[in-house]
């Protein structure tokens, strides 16, 4: 027979919450997440009480994770643990290894384990549970809200399949409202409420596809009007008063937004770039996190094909120190416009990557004894600054002389893109290796040697730039 470890189910029970009491008992009633059960998977098999096998359900809150969990211990008639790892000790999941060992031996029959936010659990308390879930004892389900990829052991994933639950639809969200509003026994049906067709259409778009939000809402807005009112899409709006957005700080939701927001960025899509900087600024994201990733951005995307990037973003943060929040968030969101309507090129992001690899592969290739600095008389005598140029001493401010180690002669890092300010770069340099090509330009060997010799030797000082 089913049990769990804090009681049975809560489902029915007077005093507990609308959603406890609106849980499936069925998977019939369970509504959302069909993708799970086509026919054949593993997790149809669980539900006709055919096969049990350790699950990782993956999943926003409020998506059916539990529920699942629970129906699927009922249908199978095994004993079923509910554990939360934020409240559990390591005594009382001794405790239950202990009492499922014994289970097994009496009825040859498994445990249902839930771990609700397994992600919670540490490596090494992670790993404790797998010799229970090998030998069988127990069937592992974990319910995450996060990426189990980034939060469980792989030790633990290879055991384990992973279910991703999706956020119900409006429509889903729609259909547990009213069925909550008519259920007389288990719902607020006894109450002779009236709801607006309005009031729950807007409950269902803002409920974020959570159903335990969602019937929350409704059970406090029912207790406000009492039996027989009216719930009208006003209450809603004050029942919801300030909707938090979903944002985890921490979790996977904050790489996805921050990855959305950049490559809205990249796409040249001010509309898309400004919906999730606000997006995570809602959600309660550190301004100046979104900042130095933007300016980041402006290094990235921008580079040279619009020099002012650069500048714009670190502005952007700077004024947002200044102003603080929510002032300065403006400036942000300011920077985030140009760059999505900016000229974009990585030509410099590339070029880096190439000479850092370069730099890797060559690490002690020797510095051109002509552009090497040479303070003393025995640096001078054994070569070091012999022939190099000053670029100064002619009207173009360019020689051609070579700059890379020996071995990497002609190497070529950046390439400029034609677009924006690089088309202008483009320029430059194809003038300067036309020079290069057709021979140093004549006379500037001589031009170069007229510099005065105290002057070379004060820009070969040490702390100076020759």
């Amino acid at each position: 027979m089913s049990g769990d470890l804090f009681g049975p189910a809560p489902a029915g029970q007077e005093g507990a919450p609308l959603a406890d009491r609106m849980r499936p008992r069925r998977f019939e009633e369970l509504v959302g997440q069909s993708h799970l059960f086509d026919v054949g998977s593993p997790l149809a098999l669980l539900r006709d009480g055919r096969h049990l096998s350790s699950i990782i359900l993956w999943g926003p809150p409020g998506t059916g994770k539990t529920t699942i969990a629970r129906l699927i211990a009922t249908t199978a008639n095994v004993t079923f643990v509910a554990f939360s790892a934020v409240l559990v000790g390591v005594k009382e999941v001794k405790e239950t290894m202990a009492r499922a060992a014994v289970e097994k031996r009496a009825s040859g029959r498994p445990t249902v384990l839930f771990l609700d936010e397994i992600h919670r659990f540490n490596r090494a308390q992670q790993d404790a549970f797998l010799p229970h879930v090998e030998n069988g004892v127990i069937t592992l389900i974990g319910a995450t809200t996060q990426n189990p990829s980034f939060e469980l052991t792989s030790a633990l994933l290879s055991r384990c399949r992973v279910y991703v639950l999706e956020p119900l639809s409006a429509a889903h969200v729609t259909l547990l409202i009213e069925r909550a509003l008519g259920d007389g026994e288990r719902g607020v049906g006894n109450l002779k409420l009236e709801a607006e067709p309005r009031a729950i259409a807007l409950l269902a778009e803002q409920a974020d596809g959570d159903a335990r939000r969602a019937l929350a809402v409704i059970e406090a807005a029912a207790q406000q009007v009492g039996p027989g009112g009216r719930i009208t899409a006003e209450l809603i709006v004050d029942v919801l008063a300030r909707r938090v957005p979903m944002y985890d700080k921490s979790g996977e939701g904050h790489y996805n937004l921050i990855s959305a927001l950049h490559k809205a960025v990249r796409g040249s899509d001010p509309q898309g770039a400004l919906y999730w900087l606000a997006r995570m600024i809602e959600g309660g994201e550190d301004p100046l996190y979104i900042a130095r990733r933007v300016v980041r951005m402006a290094t990235e995307d921008i580079g040279l094909a619009d020099p002012q990037a650069l500048g714009i973003t670190i502005a952007a943060k700077d004024a947002f120190h200044f102003l603080g929040s929510p002032e300065g968030e403006l400036a942000i969101a300011q920077a985030v416009v140009y760059l999505a309507t900016a000229p974009k090129s990585n030509r410099v992001y590339l070029a880096y990557g190439e000479a850092l690899e370069a730099a890797r592969n060559s690490p002690a290739a020797p510095v051109p004894l002509h552009i090497r600095n040479a303070p003393t008389g025995l640096m001078k005598e054994l070569g070091y600054g012999k022939g190099y140029q000053y670029g100064h001493s002619v009207p173009e401010a360019y020689i051609p002389q070579e700059y890379l180690p020996d071995q990497m002669t002609g190497k070529v890092f950046y390439q400029p893109g034609e677009l924006g300010f690089e088309k202008k770069v483009k320029e430059r340099l194809e003038y300067w290796d036309r020079i290069k090509r057709e021979g140093a330009r004549e006379g500037a060997q001589e031009s170069a040697h007229r510099i005065p010799v105290e002057r070379a030797d004060r820009d070969d000082e040490p702390g100076g730039e020759g």
